[in-house]
This record gives C-alpha cells, sequence and structure tokens, in this order.
C-alpha cells in the first residue's frame, strides 16, 4: 500500500503541495482506523522518548533518584533549550552529583528565542544542557547509575540501550528490523506505525493500580500532559495542543514528520508518519485526528495555529491556506 494523501496546501486556488503518509489509530480491540499502509517500518524518531523512559521507572530508578513528575515529563521532552529547560538539566544532574560532560548528547543552539538571544549578547557557547534532548540522557544517566553501567550509556550493545530495545519490542509488539543512529547520538530502533499506535494504546490502557509496567506507563502519560511546557516549550505544538485538551491527552513528535497521540479517556492510540518528513504536515495531521477522536474541540483557536490556519506573507496578506485531503480526518 502507498501513503495516503493527507495535508494539502493551496494557493490561488490552485493545489500547490500535497503531504502524504501513513496513519493508525490503534484501541482496545486492534487498529480501528488506517491510512495509506499501516505496516510501513519508520524510525519513531523523539515521537518514543516515554517508551525509552519507561524503564527509568519501571526499574524503580526512578524513585531511587527521588524524581518528580516534572522529571519524568522531562525526561520525555524534545523541549527548546529556554531557561526553564537548561535549569531543569542541571538540577538534576547536580542532583545525581553528575555534571554537563557526562551527557552524551552533543551541543547545539537552543530553539528558545530568548536563550539564543541571551547566549548571542552575552558571547557564551551553548552546552549540553540546552540539547532538545537533555531530559531524555539526564534520564539515561539517572538509570545507567542505577544499573551499574559504563560512561558510554549510547551504544547500541549497552547495557542501558538494550534494556530500551527489549522494552520497545515488547510495547510495539514487533521485532525491531534494525536501529538507526538519532540526533542526539542514541540508537533509534525501526518499527511499523501499527507498532508504535500500539505502543500508544498500552500507554493509553494503561492502569495506575496495575503491573509495574502499567503503573510506570500510566505516570509518563499523566507527567506529559501535566507539565506540557517541560515537553516541548510555549508555542510548540505539543505544549500547545496538551494544553487545548486540558492535560487528558499526551501527544510527542518526531523529527522527520513523526507524531503520537496518547488517549487514556479512550484507551485508543495514534501514530502518524508523513513520508517527506514535513513538520508543518504532521502537525496539521494529529490535530485532525485529534478533533476526529473528539478530544480536541475544533473550534479551539489552537486549532487555526496548526490547521486550518490561512497562510499570510510578512505583509498580513493572504496567500494560501492548509486543507485536509479528501478522504482523511
Amino acid at each position: 500500500m502507498t501513503a495516503a494523501p493527507m495535508i494539502e496546501f493551496w494557493r490561488g486556488g490552485i493545489l500547490e503541495s500535497v503531504h502524504a503518509g501513513h496513519a493508525v489509530v490503534f484501541g482496545p480491540d486492534g487498529i480501528e482506523e488506517a491510512w495509506g499502509d499501516p505496516e510501513a517500518v519508520i524510525f519513531p524518531r523523539s515521537s518514543v522518548k516515554m517508551i525509552q523512559a519507561l524503564p527509568l521507572v519501571e526499574s524503580g530508578a526512578a524513585d531511587a533518584a527521588g524524581l518528580s513528575e516534572r522529571q519524568l515529563a522531562f525526561a520525555c521532552a524534545s523541549h527548546s533549550g529556554a531557561a526553564l529547560h537548561r535549569d531543569a538539566a542541571a538540577e538534576w544532574l547536580a542532583g545525581l552529583g553528575m555534571h554537563e560532560e557526562d551527557l552524551r548528547c552533543g551541543t547545539h543552539m537552543p530553539w528558545d528565542t530568548a536563550e539564543k538571544t541571551r547566549l548571542v549578547c552575552s558571547h557564551e557557547a551553548p552546552c549540553q544542557l540546552h540539547n532538545n534532548c537533555s531530559g531524555k540522557h539526564v534520564g539515561f544517566l539517572t538509570l545507567n547509575r542505577h544499573l551499574r553501567g559504563g560512561s558510554e550509556y549510547v551504544e547500541v550493545t549497552h547495557p542501558l540501550q538494550q534494556i530500551i530495545k527489549t522494552t520497545f519490542e515488547e510495547v510495539t509488539d514487533v521485532t525491531s528490523p534494525g536501529f538507526g543512529i538519532d540526533g542526539c547520538s542514541a540508537p533509534n530502533f525501526a518499527t511499523t506505525v501499527t507498532g508504535l499506535a500500539r505502543a500508544m494504546q498500552f500507554f493509553a490502557a494503561a492502569n495506575p493500580e496495575g503491573s509495574t509496567r502499567e503503573r510506570a506507563a500510566a505516570r509518563l502519560t499523566q507527567a506529559m500532559a501535566t507539565f506540557p511546557e517541560m515537553v516541548a516549550n510555549d508555542g510548540r505544538a505539543c505544549t500547545e495542543l496538551m494544553r487545548a485538551m486540558g492535560s487528558r491527552v499526551a501527544v510527542k513528535t518526531g523529527a522527520e514528520a513523526v507524531y503520537i497521540a496518547i488517549l487514556p479517556e479512550q484507551k485508543r492510540g495514534i501514530a502518524l508518519k508523513i513520508m517527506d518528513g514535513a513538520t508543518r504536515a504532521s502537525e496539521a495531521a494529529i490535530t485532525a485526528l485529534l478533533i476526529r477522536q473528539g478530544v480536541l474541540d475544533r473550534n479551539h483557536p489552537t486549532v487555526e495555529t496548526w490547521l486550518t490556519g490561512i497562510q499570510k506573507n510578512w505583509r498580513g496578506i493572504v496567500t494560501g491556506e492548509i486543507r485536509l485531503a479528501p478522504g482523511f480526518g
């Protein structure tokens, strides 16, 4: 099966661009809806940070370190490197008796405008605390200390990554066909769109009073939904969509236009991948599916930002619009 058209961009009454992809809505009894090829193999990228954080919680490492729910949300983040994210990473590391040099995520300029401006104006270089994956990596360090593992925790053969791989395959119910190296240097295990949606359904249906793994999954989902500013940042789709849904749903983006949603009240999981890697399309597509599932009000102001927004140029002149492709959303 080929990718299905999902998002269209129109200009001057003419169809200018079409973004096609794959999407699955997975419920308690299996696939409920699908577009494109449900068995398409993808790299989920950062959309699976809650899976990568699952061993941190279910191993007991999180409680041994006294982690707060805010820190658990940060472990699942692709943040903007704002001051609150930089400080959160620094404070967590200090609590572990570790330093920025113990991280293996690498350095890039923060996405947050205020923090970027501060660095430029003070002639200060960014550090690994600004990396959008620093929360995940401090989580890795916390689990690695619990495991007494070696310092190179991002190596695919490291015990920490092998535990993550096993956990990933168990919750997706798919044997991963391979892995790639993510932007933050950690392995990213491939799976199918269905496998990713199935894993999100597991998180959605996890009983807070159930098994150790279910309790861990429910705790991570609630942490993300409760502290959306730690998962991304003000003005970012993940944060604004979770706020718009009143902390009842967790959503998470991944590079190259992957998006997931965890719907606990419906016990449903959603996964999608836009094949051309356009984030603007994945944000529109997940917004449409959240509306379709009844968890996001179509009239909420944030919908205009991510889905139905009229496109304007720098002078405020209307130039085009985003539309759902026929048969989607």
